[in-house]
């Protein structure tokens, strides 16, 4: 195996160690994604301090992908909803963001829905364009309560939703 040889990503469940790689990744593309998008209120109860803690929140509905040992994205799923996804910026363009929302759709599946949902804000027009080339459809506004340590600030968003097809099985957690 040569130094440029890299292998697959593998996606896995997350677990409490990856807690600081998933809070950067989802700190730096929250700010990327919703730069300028958001109500301003909102950015006051997104600094670096509390991810840490919403990752945690989160982490047994998280799958996360790792190539060579390194996390390059991850993935929350709530119910119905794929309520979380985001690609380290390195990993972008290399279908990792595919595989996390695929996994997404498996994990929606799996617990016996038939329709998946996800909320985006309406200026993330890279997102929209990833999810609207992965068969999801615009289903219209969406006022998407985001929590915060206070309570709820309503976002503008679209409201995406994909029907998935039928399956037997829930993904293992690895």
């Amino acid at each position: 195996m040569t130094e440029s040889h890299h292998s697959e990503p593998v996606i896995r469940a997350a677990r409490s160690t990856d807690v600081p790689a998933i809070a950067r990744i989802w700190r730096d593309g929250w700010a990327d994604g919703h730069a300028g998008h958001v109500p301003e209120e909102l950015y006051r109860h997104r600094t670096a301090d509390t991810y840490p803690a919403r990752v945690r929140d989160r982490l047994d509905r998280t799958w996360l992908a790792e190539r060579d040992g390194i996390i390059t994205g991850f993935v929350v799923v709530v119910g119905d909803e794929v309520e979380q996804v985001y690609v380290d910026a390195a990993a972008r363009g290399t279908g990792v963001a595919a595989m996390l929302l695929e996994h997404a759709e498996r994990v929606v599946a799996g617990a016996g829905h038939q329709l998946a949902w996800l909320a985006v804000v309406a200026g993330n027009a890279r997102a929209r364009a990833f999810y609207e080339r992965s068969g999801w459809r615009d289903t219209g506004l969406l006022d998407y309560e985001a929590e915060t340590a206070t309570g709820f600030v309503i976002v503008p968003c679209r409201r995406y939703e994909k029907v998935l097809a039928e399956t037997d099985a829930a993904p293992r957690r690895a």
